[in-house]
């Protein structure tokens, strides 16, 4: 996924030089005749190199063309994802296009929110309705038989290019990728968070992919028809939780797309969460925005609290995403989402805050009414465990 990228002054390697050339030659091309030469070019290149295992060639173009040439960079960001989600398999003597995917939900609980191994049944169920909503007719999946928290996704362009292979070559096979639970990082704590099931799907080389790939299908109705029926085979899944499964889709725009609905998502769920926790109207509640510096605009904070003081309650980080910065009206969004949440009285603060992190425990400040940074922490009686929702 594109992220943003600090300066290196390094010298690259020939490979990583390439590339930066191809796609330079790509951002200046005049036409899609010259734009599918540079694209084969780049994409054999990009292929072999995550054949190679040389995360560090691909990640030294993209630092580079980064600081320099910044429509070469996002050329070349689009075709290393690619890459990295897509290729082509042969099996019994035909060409199968494959595609890396993952179907985020959202989920929020007062407990701990499951990151484990998904059972056989759960894997079949789960597979039929994707079958039968997402995916078109005649497409063959696979899925990794586990739950993944975004501490426990693919670190990087190589190792998600090795699970897409594993996981195609299931799918012809027709299994599903039972993979080691034990090597598996361990999950951050929030109350707020995403999950994802990750799978491949293949199909007959050129042929539909998704649903909606298809003369009579919609990315509306398969949506629509994931939730309702994909929905309660979540459930086990997710004891004591609330979740809202999002559409599946190609691996990384569908990090991308929950990683933008994970935002108004926790503002939601912080409502929920303190009004069913301290048995209050969420009208009795403040909530109070900043901004908070790094070099630049990094994101924003919103410290939630009784009306009638300056304590914190709770808080939420709304990071900047994509193109995102100062002049984006994010701030408008974010109110818009907590009156939609019921909170009545909203303070945006003009200060810039610096981005800074508690030195003991390495928890969020968030702004309060009088514009400090402080701690969030929950009232004493509640019981409940001061946690970040993010």
């Amino acid at each position: 996924m594109k992220r943003t990228r600090f300066s290196s002054r390094k010298r690259i390697s020939p490979d990583a030089g390439e590339l930066g050339r191809l796609a330079a030659g790509l951002a200046e091309s005049g036409g899609r005749l010259e734009d599918r030469f540079w694209e084969a070019q780049l994409a054999a290149l990009i292929e072999r190199l995550l054949a190679d295992g040389a995360e560090d060639d691909l990640n030294a173009a993209l630092d580079r063309l980064y600081d320099t040439n910044a429509q070469a960079h996002d050329e070349l960001a689009d075709l290393v994802e690619s890459g990295a989600e897509s290729c082509v398999l042969s099996y019994q003597g035909q060409d199968y296009d494959v595609l890396l995917f993952n179907a985020p939900l959202l989920a929020w609980s007062r407990f701990s929110i499951p990151a484990e191994r998904i059972p056989a049944p759960t894997l079949g169920m789960l597979k039929v309705q994707l079958g039968a909503h997402v995916f078109a007719a005649g497409a063959q999946l696979a899925l990794a038989d586990f739950l993944f928290s975004p501490d426990q996704l693919p670190r990087s362009f190589v190792d998600t290019a090795r699970l897409l292979r594993e996981l195609g070559a299931a799918a012809l096979e027709r299994r599903d990728l039972p993979l080691d639970a034990t090597t598996m990082a361990e999950t951050s704590r929030f109350l707020s968070d995403t999950r994802y099931v990750v799978g491949a799907v293949v199909v007959p080389r050129g042929a539909p992919v998704f649903r909606w790939n298809e003369a009579d299908g919609s990315r509306e109705v398969a949506l629509k028809e994931w939730v309702r029926q994909g929905g309660p085979c979540l459930e086990p899944l997710l004891t004591g939780c609330a979740f809202q499964p999002l559409l599946a889709d190609a691996y990384h725009a569908a990090c991308r797309n929950a990683d933008s609905a994970s935002r108004p998502y926790s503002v939601r769920a912080s409502a929920a969460f303190l009004q069913t926790t301290l048995g209050k109207p969420t009208e009795s509640f403040r909530a109070v925005i900043g901004a908070f510096y790094d070099r630049q605009l990094e994101e924003y904070r919103i410290g939630f609290g009784p009306r009638d003081s300056d304590t914190l309650y709770h808080g939420v980080v709304w990071p900047l995403l994509g193109a995102e910065d100062e002049s984006t009206d994010i701030v408008s969004e974010i109110e818009a989402v907590l009156r939609e949440s019921g909170v009545k009285e909203i303070v945006s603060l003009d200060q810039q805050f610096p981005f800074e992190f508690c030195d003991d425990c390495g928890a969020p400040l968030y702004p309060n009414i009088e514009g400090e940074t402080v701690h969030a922490e929950m009232p004493e009686q509640t019981n409940a465990t001061s946690q970040t929702l993010h």
